[in-house]
């Protein structure tokens, strides 16, 4: 029931609430957790960003959830990716040499592949999500959101049983 409520919150938001920008943000910023692998500080630092900042929480967590699959699917790519910055471009090795020397700097694992790659394909990535969200979420609100509700499938599954016996609960309070 939590990916459902995410879903569901996240649906809410695109219709109304927060700006699309707040939207694009949490958005853009969560791609960058799911792209880097779990338990780095580069990912504890943007999970406190995205508490910090007015970012949407539920898109944040549903980009997280995407890009996670992304990455995963697209994990030979990345390793490519990091293996080709750390090893094959020559006026960087002495600047990584000097980071792993660093005292808090091995803590970020920079010198994995894998992280390395996700790094970087992160921050690419990080300005075209965000553009690409919030052109999605003004699209949404002005055109496409009208047009999904007129749909069949729409409506049998806002009519299905399952949904409304759980707004029902919902709206009593068993499920906050």
């Amino acid at each position: 029931m939590f990916w459902l409520k995410i879903i569901r919150n996240f649906i809410k938001i695109l219709r109304e609430g927060q700006t699309p920008v707040q939207i694009a943000g949490g958005f853009a910023l969560g791609s960058i957790i799911g792209l880097s692998p779990n338990l780095t500080i580069q990912g504890i630092l943007v999970w406190l960003i995205i508490l910090i900042l007015d970012v949407n929480l539920s898109s944040a967590i549903l980009s997280f959830t995407l890009f996670s699959i992304i990455a995963f699917l697209f994990d030979p790519l990345i390793n490519r990716l990091g293996f080709f910055v750390l090893t094959q471009i020559d006026f960087l090795k002495d600047f990584w040499t000097w980071l792993y020397n660093a005292p808090v700097a091995p803590l970020t694992r920079f010198n994995n592949t894998i992280v390395m790659g996700s790094l970087i394909l992160s921050f690419i990535l990080l300005i075209p999500v965000f553009f690409g969200m919030k052109s999605f979420v003004i699209n949404y609100r002005s055109h496409i959101g009208s047009k999904i509700e007129k749909w069949k499938i729409y409506q049998i599954i806002k009519r299905s049983s399952l949904i409304q016996l759980y707004t029902k609960i919902r709206d009593f309070g068993g499920l906050r």
